[in-house]
């Protein structure tokens, strides 16, 4: 039987992680790499703490008005040229996707036993009002990722930096 695989955090190399904790990437966006998915979100700074602060998924209302503050965010930021923060707004919003889709699949978001050799816990056992806000998060992740300048900025961004 085939082994479960276990969370990718395990054998994490900090070292090789493009994103440091130590940079600002307001004044040093040159050092900003798009990556994938949702990497670097809670490590680069001042854009971590401006927009982690808005992010919320407990139940709708708080989905609803937190989605919507970080999409404004978001636009503010391409109204300003400030991709690495667009980028980073773009990131929030997937994170609060994936995140409550967590909650909603996994009693309390634990995805992994960590005392049974890391073996999946059961899916389903989550919480459903979760599901509605991953899809307040989802829909406004889609916009923004498919936003016209948004898409033209990141193109060109990782043409230059990667």
């Amino acid at each position: 039987m085939p082994r479960e695989p276990k969370p990718s955090y395990l054998d994490f190399d900090i070292e090789s992680y493009p994103w440091k904790p130590d940079i600002d990437y307001r004044k040093h966006p040159n050092n900003y790499r798009v990556g994938k998915g949702e990497q670097g979100v809670l490590i680069c700074e001042p854009y971590k703490s401006e927009i982690g602060q808005h992010w919320r998924f407990k139940n709708i209302e708080i989905a609803t008005q937190s989605s919507d503050k970080i999409y404004s965010m978001f636009e503010q930021f391409l109204m300003d040229n400030d991709f690495v923060g667009a980028d980073m707004a773009r990131k929030y919003l997937q994170m609060g996707y994936t995140r409550a889709r967590r909650y909603a699949n996994y009693k309390g978001g634990v995805k992994y036993q960590k005392n049974n050799d890391y073996k999946l816990n059961e899916k389903g056992s989550g919480d459903p009002e979760k599901a509605a806000s991953s899809k307040i998060f989802y829909d406004k992740y889609k916009l923004a990722e498919s936003n016209p300048v948004y898409k033209h900025l990141k193109s060109d961004w990782k043409k230059r930096y990667g």
